[in-house]
């Protein structure tokens, strides 16, 4: 499986600066393409950290892109209507001609998590289990030929899926769990997921991780290949390593309200220069990691985007051929 390298949209980064233009967005999503990345993703929150709908913009940029991958990163689909969340997807599907990856998260424990689920009406226990069904739901509704009009789960009854728009691809677009390396979320991603999408602080962590999923993959019965190593890692790219790490901090703060020593024991965090940077990552290649998915840790991100285009890239895709590269956090 080679190895491909994806960058977060600035979404929520314009959204923290007042600014919800979705031309912004576009012109760099070209330059994403330009710059020979192979996937572009972005975020969903409707009022934990709010930016503008994945669904829209990924439209958005599946119109002005012609082959760069399409991905949510993460989307929180017990946010809408199970029935309303399989036509989206089947439709942005069709105008990005079957270049869709949906990766689906829960929703992170936090207090602003659950007041958002509030907000909609959906409890905030059970919510794995709801997230579990919500895909099997979309599964059925997406599969052609003799699709039972009916489903009925724990948490999620409804029928006619038998008359939903079809997506480009069939069977739909891959589905892949963003979560983090507990014994449920490991079970899961085995068993029914197409990939798996952490965001774990070490590639000590990622690659016992990957390795138990691995087992219980061959356990259940699944085929070599069926699950797609990810990883969601926030780069900050300057010469100056102390300068990197003081933006990286600024950006944490500002994003989550806490600091960068705090965010860094439960998320990936890269800084220093390009080379240091591809370093780093490079250690979760080498752990298994096969798709990475880049959030430049900065406000003014376009500025990064061209050197980790010439250093970082190529460099994670050297190390898939070779085995070379090495590096620490910093």
């Amino acid at each position: 499986m080679p190895v491909r390298v994806g960058i977060l949209l600035p979404a929520r980064e314009q959204a923290m600066m007042g600014d919800y233009a979705a031309a912004p967005l576009l012109d760099f999503a070209r330059r994403v393409e330009q710059y020979a990345f192979d996937s572009i993703w972005t975020g969903d929150s409707l009022t934990a950290r709010p930016r503008l709908d994945p669904f829209v913009v990924l439209s958005a940029v599946g119109a002005v892109t012609s082959t760069v991958r399409l991905g949510t990163a993460a989307l929180t689909p017990v946010l809408r209507h199970p029935l309303v969340g399989a036509t989206m997807a089947a439709a942005l599907d069709q105008v990005c001609d079957s270049r869709l990856v949906l990766g689906l998260g829960a929703g992170f424990p936090i207090p602003e998590s659950e007041e958002e689920f509030a907000a909609v009406g959906v409890p905030f226990s059970g919510r794995a289990g709801r997230l579990d069904e919500t895909a099997a739901l979309w599964r059925q509704a997406w599969r052609t030929g003799d699709v039972p009009a009916e489903f009925t789960g724990k948490h999620v009854h409804t029928k006619g899926l038998d008359r939903l728009p079809k997506p480009h691809r069939p069977g739909g677009p891959p589905l892949w769990l963003a979560g983090s390396d507990t014994p449920g979320v490991m079970k899961r991603v085995a068993r029914h997921y197409d990939g798996w999408l952490p965001f774990l602080p070490s590639a000590e962590q990622y690659g016992s991780a990957w390795q138990r999923i691995e087992r219980l993959r061959a356990e259940s019965g699944r085929p070599a290949g069926a699950i797609v190593p990810a990883l969601y890692a926030t780069l900050t790219v300057q010469h100056d390593e102390a300068r990197a790490k003081a933006e990286l901090e600024d950006y944490t703060q500002r994003y989550y309200g806490r600091s960068l020593e705090t965010m860094s024991a439960i998320q990936a965090y890269g800084w220093g220069n390009a080379e240091q940077c591809a370093g780093w990552l490079s250690d979760y290649v080498r752990a298994g990691a096969r798709h990475i998915v880049i959030r430049i840790g900065s406000l003014d991100p376009g500025r990064q985007l061209k050197e980790i285009a010439e250093t970082v890239l190529p460099a994670l895709r050297r190390t898939t051929a070779t085995g070379t590269g090495g590096g620490s956090r910093s």
